[in-house]
Order: C-alpha cells, then structure tokens, then sequence
C-alpha cells in the first residue's frame, strides 16, 4: 500500500527489510534444524566452507558483526564439534577458527538449504539474485554513507 506520506510505515524501507528480515531467517529454521545449526551459527558455517583457518577477526569482518557477537556462535560450534579454535603458530596473540572432520561433512547436508529455499520463498534463482544484488548495494551504499560522516 503506497500513499503520498513520506512518514508512511508503508513507505520506510528500513521497516521492509525488518520484516522481510525477520520472516527469511523464520523461514530457514525448519529447514536448519535438522543440521542443527541456527541461522546465524549457519552464516558462520558458509564462511568457513569458503574459507577455513581464518582468524576470529577476519570472520567477524566477513560476517559483517563484531567479534563479541561472534565469540559465543563460535563457541557453540565447537561444543558441537564442527570448528576448532587454535593459536596461530607465528602469532600466538591471533586465535583461527578451522573446520573439524564434521563441519565440512555437514556442508555436503547444507547443500539442500539453498534449493528448499527457494520453494519456501517461491522464486526463481534470477529473482533472488536480483533481491540480493539491491540488498548488497543499498548495504554498500549505507557503508560508504557512515565512512563520509
């Protein structure tokens, strides 16, 4: 519902995306509870699946969070035995989080998220790019936004 009120709920796109937010990470935890995995505890996964033995730091940048909030994803995923922290070996200072046996099994599972996905939100994998391709230039330009201030 579109109408000519700037302050319109309708029309702030900051609430859009705080509910289209909140109802796609609803809609993956069916879908991720058979991994047991949560949603955020799965981003920390795809970041490992492209790159593992990466520092804590280097993950919190990748994920876009700081380091406090990753800590304890982390820690629950070692609990549960898909990652391993461990001291670089030229920096003790510098703590790597690296895959075990049983997180990079667990991808060849979490490779049935993405299509199911797609039948949950009915669309076709142009459409999402698409979603994606905005979603990721409106973050971009909001980054470049608080830089300038």
């Amino acid at each position: 519902m579109s109408t000519n009120d700037p302050l319109s709920l309708d029309e702030q796109v900051c609430f859009a995306i705080t509910v289209a937010a909140r109802e796609v990470v609803a809609a993956y935890r069916p879908v991720l509870a058979p991994l047991g995995l949560t949603h955020p505890q799965y981003l920390v996964m795809l970041a490992l699946w492209e790159g593992d033995g990466v520092s804590v730091g280097q993950l919190a940048t990748r994920l876009s969070l700081e380091p406090a909030t990753l800590t304890p994803l982390v820690k629950r995923l070692e609990r549960d035995g898909h990652v391993e922290r461990r001291r670089a070996s030229h920096d003790e200072r510098l703590v790597l989080v690296h895959l075990t046996d049983a997180g990079r099994a667990l991808r060849e599972r979490a490779l049935e998220v993405p299509p199911r996905m797609l039948e949950t939100f009915g669309m076709d994998v142009g459409d999402l790019a698409d979603v994606n391709r905005i979603l990721r230039d409106l973050a971009g330009r909001t980054r470049s936004t608080e830089v300038q201030a």
